[in-house]
């Protein structure tokens, strides 16, 4: 399963590149804003960092207008994979799309459903949210399992990536369904690194071998 950082900061991408586990980035109209700048700097200079795909999302709510927009960030860089919400215009511009040959990340996915029509229209990948859905006592994850199924069944190429992750659980799980995909903000790679019998069992290894060193001179 690959994983993607969920996130607009170009520092936090360039600090996780290094470990060799990022595969691309996911960015949004919220997380942009929270950058300030440029967005199609920010979104060239992500790009030019991760070498792997970057979701760039449109703004635009009418289906000319989302196509027009997704040729636009298209244009930014070879990676860019244009991001748009799952509607009726969104459907039609994703047909459009990726007609043209442009990967299309169709997002706010909240039903299997609403994934099977993404993918039937050529959508690159579809973004089932389950940290919104566990929000209203709803299963996330029972989402994602539906949706893998039906791709699965269907032999659909488009592939599931798992958004609005809360933490690594989520990972896990989404792992272990057959997901394509996990996307994640930083802080959710990092408690992946984390686990108390690794920090017991360092400490213990180091304390020993300590000992070992002082007996000897």
């Amino acid at each position: 399963m690959k994983i993607f950082l969920d996130t607009g900061n170009v520092k936090d991408i360039e600090a996780m590149m290094p470990l060799g586990i990022v595969d691309g980035v996911t960015t949004n109209p919220s997380l942009m804003a929270k950058e300030g700048g440029d967005p199609r700097a920010i979104i060239k200079r992500i790009c030019e960092v991760v070498q792997g795909p970057v979701s760039a999302e449109v703004v635009a709510t009418a289906w000319e207008a989302m196509v027009a927009e997704g040729r636009d960030l298209a244009a930014i860089d070879a990676h860019v994979v244009v991001k748009v919400p799952f509607t009726r215009d969104g459907v039609r511009a994703t047909k459009l799309l990726a007609g043209e040959g442009i990967r299309v990340n169709v997002t706010l996915i909240f039903s299997a459903t609403q994934a099977l029509i993404a993918a039937k229209v050529g959508a690159a990948y579809v973004s089932p949210f389950v940290g919104r859905l566990d929000d209203i006592a709803s299963d996330g994850m029972g989402l994602v399992r539906q949706i893998v199924e039906i791709f699965e069944a269907h032999r659909f190429a488009t592939e599931v990536l798992v958004a609005s992750v809360r933490g690594p659980m989520h990972i896990l799980e989404a792992a272990r369904m057959g997901a394509d995909v996990c996307t994640c903000p930083s802080a959710v790679v990092e408690a992946c690194f984390k686990h108390p019998l690794t920090d017991i069992g360092l400490e213990k290894f180091l304390k020993d071998w300590e000992k070992a060193q002082a007996a000897r001179s």
